[in-house]
């Protein structure tokens, strides 16, 4: 009897994952892809759009540049899992039944239970999320007079805050805008859980772009128009955007699988607590030892190659593959600079630095974007994005 393999989400993970059951099953199993858009979007450059919203072109890649002939795409959107039934059950469409499926659906924003925050901010966890952002901020701006600014707060100073915070810098010197960029973090330092080094590296390029940095300090609530901290005073605001955690999709609130903080629990052969349900990418807490994979785009890129190749293994009673997460550095970008800490060199060669910026950092943010582009789609396409990434 020929399966029914399912995939969910349009990300990393799930796009990744369909690449690698494409050429694994190869025909051999009924292969269906689920997202409530058509595109696959680079996630870790959605930043961009912040400043420029004509960069989306060349950061969404078509679901029909990334599918098979023979792999059936459904537009819609998930909202349940069924594991007894083996169905996803979808806001418009009919229930899809599956013989196996990968939920890689993402997360959404984590709100912590502080007072207003869902209702008064801003996200980046979408296309459209980007797009408002950039839209607010320029309606502020526009607004605004150099005597009495825009205030445009970033809440959260991890990856996607610092970049955010960047590109908004960036808006505000290309259209010479009245802004003044404000960066929350509650913890101690930016870039929390990194090490020390590369936090100061990306300190320096903020404050040398004009953010102004305030950390250790919680919010405690935020208001229309005004955040509230644990110690220090107010700050108001007239575009608040939050990116200060993730927690799992509502659609799998009623999923009778083994979770955390609504994250799947997933072994390292990406199997849940139902064989029959693989997961990966945020939607998942991966098993690997004392930690979990860490929520990320690379974490993602290498997980879907395995659980790819594990699914079209359950489909034929093949013993899994163990997967284990190889962090190959960090890279992230502040506006058009970047900074790069621990990357793992090629060719066995060793790099002098563990920390570097200037042009070879920024190159090498624009070529691991590039090669994601590439490995769904062609160079060609890569080579046409690249004075977007």
């Amino acid at each position: 009897m020929t399966e029914n393999v399912v995939v969910l989400g349009a990300g990393y993970a799930g796009a990744g994952a369909i690449k690698k059951l494409q050429s694994e099953l190869d025909g051999s199993a009924r292969l269906t892809w689920i997202a409530d858009v058509d595109y696959h979007l680079v996630l870790h450059e959605s930043h961009r759009v912040v400043r420029d919203p004509d960069v989306r072109t060349d950061i969404t890649v078509p679901i029909s540049e990334i599918t098979d002939p023979g792999t059936r795409f459904v537009q819609d959107e998930v909202v349940g899992l069924d594991v007894d039934e083996r169905v996803v059950e979808l806001r418009e469409g009919d229930d899809v039944e599956y013989d196996y499926v990968l939920v890689a659906l993402g997360s959404q924003t984590a709100y912590y239970g502080i007072p207003g925050l869902e209702e008064n901010s801003l996200t980046l966890k979408s296309l459209d999320d980007a797009l408002e952002i950039h839209n607010e901020i320029s309606t502020a701006s526009q607004e605004a007079t150099r005597g009495d600014p825009a205030q445009v707060v970033i809440g959260g100073a991890g990856l996607s805050g610092i970049q955010t915070a960047g590109e908004v810098a960036e808006f505000r010197d290309e259209h010479r805008a009245p802004i003044e960029i404000h960066l929350v973090e509650a913890l101690e330092e930016i870039f929390p859980g990194n090490d020390p080094e590369i936090q100061q590296a990306l300190r320096d390029l903020l404050e040398e772009a004009g953010v102004q940095i305030h950390t250790d300090d919680p919010i405690t609530e935020a208001e229309d128009g005004v955040i509230h901290f644990d110690e220090g005073d107010p700050l108001e605001y007239d575009v608040f955007v939050w990116t200060g955690g993730i927690t799992g999709r509502d659609a799998l609130d009623d999923a009778e699988l083994e979770k955390q903080h609504n994250r799947v629990e997933a072994e390292a052969n990406f199997q849940t607590s139902d064989e029959r349900v693989f997961a990966i990418g945020d939607s998942a807490i991966v098993d690997q030892g004392d930690q979990p994979a860490p929520p990320t785009a690379q974490a993602a890129w290498q997980a879907a190659e395995v659980a790819g190749e594990n699914i079209a293994r359950a489909t034929e009673n093949r013993p899994l593959k163990t997967w284990e997460y190889d962090n190959k550095g960090t890279v992230v970008s502040v506006g058009e600079k970047a900074v790069a800490h621990e990357v793992k060199p090629a060719l066995g060669v060793s790099l002098p630095v563990d920390t570097f910026g200037g042009f070879p950092a920024k190159n090498l943010k624009k070529l691991i974007a590039a090669r994601w582009i590439a490995d769904l789609t062609s160079w060609n396409r890569a080579r046409k994005a690249w004075s977007s990434l």
